[in-house]
């Protein structure tokens, strides 16, 4: 696709799914500063989001403040526990009322996930005459997402670049032959983010379903 240096970008990091994909995948954390440097791809960056979750411990600040140190904004939201003991982290929805919303100021939306929950949303940016895209990693990203957006980028593809530090909960082991060891660059080094509880990481994947509704 076409880039052009005066279209105006937004990047929208669905955050929960890049750890955990990354996670699962490759027991990695997740560099959003270079992410985000090439959703830009050298055009005109109007807002970075990164969508968050918190916890009353507030383990996940140094996180929070690794990604404000590298230009992305936090949206936060605390982590709802219900009376019965659920609790549920979901950030689909507001996600997709802040694409809207900027819409006018917008040329190209950039989402940072491979939720397929997001097809409505990506429909919904074309129809308003902008044009959308998508990173994330190949493993874990909707077939159907990847065929109507305009642009695709497979974060798996270029591991190095997208993921950071040793293995998490294991000794680092080289899986390309080099460079896959490295620790993180410093602006990043705090690439942490919490771990949900095992019935809001259920409520989640329960959530893909959904549809969002405009």
């Amino acid at each position: 696709m076409f880039k052009h240096p005066d279209q105006r970008v937004g990047v929208f990091i669905d955050t929960q799914n890049m750890y955990y994909s990354a996670r699962n995948l490759f027991k990695r954390k997740v560099n959003f500063k270079n992410i985000v440097d090439d959703a830009v791809a050298g055009r005109k960056l109007i807002r970075a989001m990164a969508y968050v979750v918190g916890t009353e411990g507030k383990e996940e600040q140094p996180f929070f403040e690794a990604l404000r140190s590298a230009g992305i904004e936090t949206r936060e939201k605390p982590l709802q526990e219900f009376a019965s003991g659920h609790k549920k982290a979901d950030w689909d929805v507001g996600l997709a009322i802040d694409v809207v919303q900027m819409l006018d100021t917008l040329d190209v939306v950039v989402i940072v996930s491979g939720d397929g929950d997001f097809q409505p949303l990506v429909n919904y940016v074309y129809s308003r005459g902008r044009m959308a895209e998508v990173m994330a990693f190949g493993e874990t990203t909707s077939s159907a997402l990847k065929k109507i957006v305009n642009d695709y980028i497979d974060l798996s593809q270029n591991k190095r670049r997208y993921l950071i530090g040793p293995k998490l909960g294991a000794s680092a082991q080289n899986e390309e032959g080099q460079g896959e060891n490295e620790e993180a660059p410093e602006e990043m080094d705090s690439g942490f983010f919490m771990d949900l509880p095992e019935d809001a990481k259920n409520n989640q994947e329960e959530n893909r379903a959904r549809r969002l509704e405009f």
